[in-house]
């Protein structure tokens, strides 16, 4: 049988309209969520990236805004607008947009953001209260595929997963996650050695490595989850490409996320669902 889908793009519409209503009730109470954005103004890709985010946070009935750093934007002023964010009680979530600028460190940066106001759930603060298993803003593309899981009904408790990617953004917080589920979760990476072995024991396989197609079908044990994180343009490819060869992944899988459609639209809208719940707390 072929695999079903975990479509992330019907499930983010239901998401994005439940989020519309609370909205809704914020604003009878005086409060609109605001969402802010940090962004790297010589990368058009996050550019374009943040672009979506506010046109669908803005259709959710929430404000936003955008602030570009460039190269001449030193250290101290990127700190300097992100703590004025932070202060800014109209402001309820702050993205700063990976990745900054080369000259600026990042880290430092997210070090200012600290969690309050971490809608995407990746400074060093939300990180460490994901691990210790305390409550706080979860990292939004994990967060998302987390959702789709759930949505499909599958329980990732007692699954062997395999999460490909140690990222700070993605890898690492996924196998957190799945950890919580009571999965029990490898993480692989460039040093992994037998990869494609190691992938076939996994129930529940996640590819968050940013290399095109690395994962093929042979890799994948009969009826696995597959979900696919990676967006990646390729010459000669009218849409992006995932990091599984999905065709051949799906002809094993039970279910599997589609690049694009899956995992995508789930990040933007759990971004969004998280700066309603920070607005939200503000009230408290």
């Amino acid at each position: 049988m072929p695999a079903q889908v975990l479509d992330g793009r019907a499930l983010s519409s239901r998401l994005r309209a439940e989020i519309a209503t609370r909205v809704d009730a914020l604003k009878e109470k005086g409060i609109t969520p605001r969402l802010e954005a940090v962004v790297a103004a010589q990368d058009p890709a996050s550019l374009a990236y943040v672009r979506m985010k506010r046109t669908w946070a803005e259709k959710a009935g929430m404000e936003s805004g955008s602030w570009e750093a460039t190269a001449n934007t030193s250290q101290a002023e990127i700190e300097d607008r992100i703590a004025a964010l932070n202060a800014d009680p109209r402001v309820h979530g702050v993205l700063v947009q990976h990745p900054l600028p080369k000259h600026l460190d990042e880290d430092a940066a997210l070090a200012v953001l600290g969690d309050a106001k971490d809608v995407d759930g990746i400074t060093p603060a939300s990180l460490g209260r994901l691990t210790a298993g305390l409550p706080g803003f979860r990292c939004a593309t994990p967060f998302g595929i987390v959702k789709l899981l759930d949505a499909a009904g599958i329980d990732p408790a007692g699954k062997r997963a395999v999460v490909i990617g140690r990222s700070n953004i993605l890898g690492k917080p996924m196998a957190l996650m799945l950890l919580e589920r009571n999965a029990t979760v490898t993480i692989a990476h460039s040093k992994t050695r037998d990869l494609p072995e190691l992938c076939r024991e996994a129930d529940i396989l996640v590819a968050a490595v940013g290399r095109p197609e690395l994962v093929k079908g042979d890799w994948v044990k009969p009826g696995a989850v597959v979900v696919d994180a990676g967006y990646n343009k390729v010459e000669g490819r009218a849409t992006d490409v995932g990091d599984c060869d999905y065709e051949a992944c799906a002809a094993s899988a039970s279910w599997i996320t589609p690049v694009p459609g899956g995992v995508g639209p789930m990040t933007v809208a759990t971004l969004l669902e998280n700066c309603v719940l920070a607005a939200e707390r503000s009230l408290s």
